[in-house]
């Protein structure tokens, strides 16, 4: 079967297209899936540093490099592990790690070097968990991930194409609140500054937005019913998300340097 061009598909990153926007979804989701277990078991330093560095590796090598991209690659996530670590590191209690070196002493109050190690190890591991989440978030959009479900998984096209409803609802929604605002603008129903205001013109916007909403749902319903959609028990795929040969090969290999970094980082007995 010929794949036909989805007309609503979000637009694909300009050429040269990077390696990660060309795989199935479901590879990207599963390669990093066995690195992840191993990470909520692992209590070391060594085992989060690697995968972190692994996914910034695939991620750089696989992903359209952007300035919003080396923003968050080079500040937002290794602040936001230092910052974590730090406040981790404080919660810990200090009668367990006082035989180990004091870092810092505030008052009567001390960090020591066990406790910092216990917090960093412990933000390592979520933003290693992260960063390979990125492979997936920053490459596979909605569509894609359920056409790939239903494709391949055998979800339920019933289930997989009411959820792709679902995910068209959110643009929908917010072009409607932008309607609705401007509409309270033209009307001098504004409601003023401060908090309160807020509040009351939010209220305003819940019950014609949820009305919105509904009409929305009937006409997509009325479409599915016309279209008999649910009647049969398979449906021809427009748009195809098929699983290649490089799909494999990605999570093979994946695994396989997820087994190597295990073998070489995880604390012996």
């Amino acid at each position: 079967m010929t794949a036909v061009a989805d007309p609503y598909a979000e637009a694909r990153p300009a050429s040269p297209v990077r390696f990660l926007y060309a795989l199935n979804p479901l590879a990207k989701f599963a390669a990093p899936v066995p690195a992840m277990i191993a990470l909520v078991a692992s209590r070391d330093l060594a085992t989060p540093l690697a995968f972190l560095a692994l996914s910034y590796v695939v991620v750089i090598i696989g992903v359209r490099f952007t300035l919003r991209l080396a923003a968050l690659l080079l500040l937002a996530v290794p602040a936001g592990i230092l910052l974590l670590g730090f406040g981790m590191s404080v919660w810990v209690d200090a009668t367990q790690v006082a035989d180990t070196a004091p870092v810092l002493q505030v008052g009567g109050w001390t960090l020591y070097a066990g406790a910092l190690r216990i917090g960093m190890a412990t933000a390592l591991r979520l933003g290693a968990i992260v960063a390979l989440a990125l492979m997936a978030g920053l490459t596979t959009t909605g569509p894609d991930l359920v056409r790939a479900m239903v494709q391949q998984l055998r979800v339920p096209y019933r289930i997989g194409y009411t959820a792709l409803a679902a995910y068209r609802f959110v643009p929908r929604f917010r072009y409607e609140l932008d309607v609705i605002r401007q509409a309270h603008r033209v009307r001098g129903s504004h409601g003023g500054r401060g908090p309160f205001a807020a509040i009351a013109r939010w209220s305003g916007y819940i019950v014609p937005l949820l009305a919105g909403a509904i009409r929305h749902a009937e006409r997509v319903a009325l479409a599915m019913d016309s279209r008999a959609f649910g009647a049969y028990p398979d449906r021809t795929e427009r748009h195809l998300v098929p699983w290649r040969v490089r799909d494999t090969v990605f999570v093979v290999a994946f695994w396989v340097v997820t087994a190597a970094l295990l073998w070489l980082t995880w604390p012996r007995a």
